[in-house]
């Protein structure tokens, strides 16, 4: 892994307290700045479709190096607040998705740690609930596309392929959700993976630790649960995989931030 993750920002300051991790009390230079970004979009009330101020004014209204603001915008773009036009400029869009300011009710920033805990606070709750339904009804097509998946992530794992593992973990959990027959659970499965990708590649460089392995396994676990109709069982294994995962974040944020 790269150590010199985007989490080095130029500046840092301590985040909220009450947290309660030690790397929350670190918070990238170019984090604030999009912050920063956002509120002047709302001060001057630019409209989606608006055009921005460039980098250089940006810099010099912020205060701060016009490389620090390039990291901002492109972590803005990624999330789908600011659209960056070659030869043309930056201009105001809009975040479609279910977690964005407008729907919200503030900013989530998926490099804020507070933000990215919340996460998986989140997404706890919506695979405990989506695992349960799942192994109640889940349909035979729906659990041969459950256990494919699993077989997928297992040989991405195996063959050292980052993407076929990314594909099969995505294949298996919105196949569990859509095993609910829930669509506003397979909705907000969707929505919170795109926002942990953003985290992980905005703030990790696309890497989550050494956790591919256990994660296959787990996989396995909550599929056998699915299958066998077990609800409760799958919900735990379900939690447990999630746990697992946010344990391992933090000690991917812990290396990159200690050393």
């Amino acid at each position: 892994m790269d150590g010199s993750s985007a989490l080095s920002g130029e500046s840092v300051e301590p985040a909220k307290a009450g947290s309660g991790d030690a790397a929350t009390a670190y918070r990238p230079g170019y984090e604030l700045v999009a912050e920063q970004i956002l509120q002047l979009i709302a001060d001057l009330r630019l409209r989606p479709g608006d055009r921005m101020p460039t980098e250089n004014e940006l810099a010099a209204r912020l205060g701060t190096s016009r490389t620090v603001v390039r990291e901002a915008v492109k972590i803005l773009s990624a999330i789908g607040r600011v659209r960056a036009q070659k030869g043309r400029g930056l201009y105001v869009a809009d975040d479609e998705g279910m977690l964005g300011t407008a729907r919200w009710g503030g900013f989530f920033m998926p490099t804020d740690l507070d933000h990215v805990y919340m996460l998986f606070e989140f997404r706890r709750i919506q695979e405990m609930e989506a695992s349960r339904l799942a192994a109640t009804r889940a349909t035979p097509a729906e659990l041969r596309a459950i256990e494919a998946a699993v077989e997928t992530c297992r040989h991405g794992h195996l063959s050292g392929q980052v993407t076929v593992f990314e594909q099969g973990d995505d294949e298996f959990h919105v196949g569990i959700a859509t095993a609910s027959h829930n669509p506003l659970l397979v909705i907000a499965v969707r929505e919170a993976r795109r926002l942990q990708r953003q985290s992980s590649v905005i703030g990790l460089n696309g890497t989550i630790g050494g956790h591919a392995e256990g994660a296959v396994e787990e996989h396995a676990a909550i599929y056998r649960a699915i299958r066998d109709g077990e609800p409760e069982a799958a919900a735990q294994a379900a939690a447990l995989h999630i746990d697992n995962t946010l344990q391992d974040y933090r000690r991917e944020i812990q290396r990159r931030v200690f050393g």
